[in-house]
């Protein structure tokens, strides 16, 4: 049965592998790893069926190495990390040299599994190590940890019972508790962490397709939506702790000539350029977001004009600089807007950091404008 389950789920994350986007890494292995352990378990019931009992057990031993070590591989290119190709072979050529000294030259069956058993569980213990170090504090990720931990143990118990308590302890074909806590780890364990590694991949999904809905593919910025939905959060403090904030309406002056000129692929990188310059001027707390085409937005949370001000000279001292990168001389308009009331919405301030703009424009552009304030509302003015 824990075959079966084993190649079902490995062809359920190599499917993933195929469908998910190429920044979840590691899946691939993983369903090999799974491979190799049904196939180990297929070569390990076949021990006692034919005459070669010792090629039999080394193969299926060295299968269940690999099985493991895959898997181990692939939790670490899921993190980004470089493939230990050196300790995968490492421990494989070491676990067959101890496994095949007490099965051929000095039979001992103790000793086989106590090599077999400390050795496969450093590929264990780096996979924890790795979800320590490097996985997110989400609940898939922490019961992923925690399950291979668990199985890090029973592995490692195996082998201590073997080294102190000798074969009878740890040998599968007989009967007692120790048997049968591995054999249902054994049995349980391979599905689950499967299952936990693709409920990790899952979530590492959820939060690339959420960061891809609020994200300008090309700069990296903010779209439309994810300003809407940060402007929301800070209206909301502003309306708590009556603070002020300032937004800032930035546009390329002549980039069509930039296109024509030097094509759009130079454009391209003329926008991410104007989007880096512009996130080094900001705070943490500040956000830009690209508007479509040549616009960006800049909101300034608890900012006043003099503080923004400064921000926007910055910005406009920066794109001055020549020759970044090879990309040609370029130049940008700045309009900027304050709101200190509630009562203005997104819309409102928007179109008064656009109009401070488009006078930033016909005033012969690569300058900083502001915008006046808002009219009182009809209320207060009647009060």
């Amino acid at each position: 049965m824990s075959t079966l389950m084993a190649g079902a789920m490995s062809v359920v994350l190599y499917s993933a592998h195929l469908s998910f986007p190429k920044e979840i890494k590691g899946l691939d292995y993983w369903a090999a790893g799974l491979i190799l352990l049904a196939l180990g378990a297929v070569l390990f019931s076949l021990r006692n069926s034919t005459s070669g009992q010792a090629i039999i057990l080394l193969c299926a031993n060295s299968t269940l190495i690999w099985g493991v070590g895959l898997a181990m591989i692939g939790t670490q290119k899921f993190y980004d990390r470089k493939p230990a190709w050196w300790l995968f072979h490492l421990v494989w050529a070491s676990a067959m040299l101890g496994v095949g000294y007490w099965l051929v030259i000095q039979p001992h069956f103790a000793a086989r599994v106590a090599v077999f058993s400390f050795l496969i569980s450093i590929f264990y213990l780096n996979q924890v190590a790795m979800v320590w170090r490097y996985g997110e504090r989400h609940f898939s990720t922490i019961f992923f940890g925690i399950l291979m931990l668990l199985q890090t143990l029973v592995v490692l118990t195996r082998g201590l019972l073997a080294v102190f308590y000798g074969g009878a302890q740890v040998n599968l074909t007989s009967i007692g508790p120790f048997q049968s806590i591995y054999l249902a780890a054994g049995h349980f364990m391979v599905l689950l962490l499967a299952v936990s590694f693709k409920a990790v991949a899952t979530r590492r999904l959820q939060t690339i397709l959420e960061r891809r809905s609020t994200l300008d593919p090309l700069t990296q910025v903010l779209n439309r939506r994810g300003f809407a939905d940060i402007y929301a959060k800070e209206h909301a403090l502003l309306r708590r702790e009556s603070t002020a904030m300032t937004m800032l309406s930035i546009d390329l002056d002549y980039f069509k000539k930039i296109n024509d000129c030097h094509g759009h692929a130079t454009g391209d990188r003329v926008l991410v350029d104007v989007a880096a310059v512009i996130g080094k001027a900001l705070r943490i707390s500040d956000h830009v977001a690209r508007f479509g085409g040549e616009e960006f937005i800049v909101l300034l949370p608890t900012t006043g004009l003099d503080r923004a001000h400064h921000i926007a000279e910055r910005i406009l001292l920066a794109v001055r600089e020549p020759g970044r990168d090879g990309l040609p001389t370029y130049t940008v308009s700045i309009g900027i807007a304050c709101q200190t009331s509630a009562d203005e919405d997104l819309d409102g301030i928007l179109m008064r950091a656009d109009e401070a703009l488009y006078s930033a424009k016909e005033r012969g552009r690569n300058r900083i404008e502001i915008a006046s304030m808002p009219l009182p509302p009809l209320r207060a003015v009647l009060a």
